[in-house]
């Protein structure tokens, strides 16, 4: 095979002939890596895989008949932020006339089995991963394919080269604890996300920097944490509030969690903001529903979703545009479940 260059220097796209004769192997075996099919071992289809996209192979086209597609990868797809997060995928997509298929992560917050040959069958423009991640692995078979991968509210950090939009978490959990405390509050308590999640990291550190700046310690004994559920935010609630010292105001670092501590504060016969000040984290539509309506920090999950959908399409057209992570701005939102702390 001769080594063909572009204007650019970029070697020209090569043919499954060629590949085939590279990777020493039948055309057949590279159509079956090409479209995510089994019989090909791992050490052969990694061989192959690579030599696509050293040899800039870029199949764009859409199979005749069908409409393009974007994959979602969500995590929770049954949940307030994540049902929120895929309307907002499909109102964009619905515009653009680009069908949608929504696939639910694992616990891990990575893909079944299977899931990445599903999507290099399927050939869609793009994929968008919300509150998900991918192993390196399967990451490198989206790029040896040309598929752009775009995440949303990313889970751990996301890679270097892998486009990112998420929220301001650090401003939001400082902007929530500096509520409380300019309320007069000085016995303020969190509930977090899980250790490993980027956005429960940068809430607690924002929590942190707060009470650090009016020079309130940071009690390790008012520190919860737990995943981003109800459940967590009802028995985290409840240790503290049942603690020798119980706080006088808790920021749960999820709707969700604040939910759980409301009814934590029911069952012990408590009151909000009466007896305790809840401030939430999200604003999905259930806060303002709750009884009292929920302080929280607003996320812009619908423009974040939004804004990714817009990107996976354009990364399509402009595979090498520079592009890496944004973060949009959070704000507080006020209502009634927030007050002074009684005399």
């Amino acid at each position: 095979m001769s080594d063909r260059e572009t204007v650019e220097g970029r070697p020209s796209r090569a043919t499954l002939a060629e590949v085939a004769a590279l990777a020493q192997v039948s055309v057949a075996t590279v159509s079956k890596v090409l479209n995510g099919r089994t019989g090909v071992s791992d050490e052969t289809r990694s061989r192959v895989e690579t030599l696509l996209n050293d040899r800039n192979y870029n199949r764009r086209s859409t199979p005749q008949g069908t409409a393009p597609l974007i994959d979602v990868l969500c995590f929770e797809i049954d949940s307030p932020f994540g049902a929120a997060a895929i309307a907002s995928v499909e109102r964009v997509a619905k515009d653009q006339r680009i069908g949608m298929v929504v696939s639910s992560a694992e616990d891990d917050h990575r893909p079944m089995a299977g899931w990445v040959d599903g999507v290099l069958r399927r050939q869609p423009i793009g994929v968008i991963l919300v509150a998900s991640e991918l192993d390196a692995k399967d990451a490198q078979r989206l790029r040896s394919r040309n598929i752009p991968m775009v995440m949303v509210d990313p889970y751990g950090a996301p890679a270097s080269d892998a486009p990112s939009i998420g929220s301001a978490d650090w401003n939001g959990g400082f902007l929530a604890t500096r509520h409380l405390i300019d309320l007069g509050h000085r016995d303020i308590a969190i509930i977090t996300g899980p250790d490993n999640q980027m956005a429960s990291t940068a809430r607690l550190s924002g929590y942190r920097a707060a009470l650090d700046a009016a020079h309130l310690p940071v009690r390790p004994e008012y520190i919860r944490s737990g995943r981003f559920h109800h459940h967590d935010g009802y028995v985290g609630g409840t240790e503290l509030l049942t603690s020798a010292h119980p706080p006088t105001a808790i920021f749960a670092s999820s709707d969700l969690h604040a939910l759980g501590v409301y009814e934590a504060v029911r069952s012990l016969g408590l009151a909000i903001p009466g007896d305790v000040s809840v401030v939430g984290y999200d604003d999905l539509a259930i806060a303002k529903w709750a009884g009292p309506p929920l302080t929280t920090v607003r996320v812009p999950l619908a423009m974040m979703a939004e804004q990714a959908t817009h990107l996976v399409t354009r990364l399509r057209d402009e595979p090498e545009l520079a592009f890496s992570r944004v973060e949009l701005a959070t704000s507080l939102v006020v209502r009634e479940s927030t007050a002074p702390p009684r005399a």
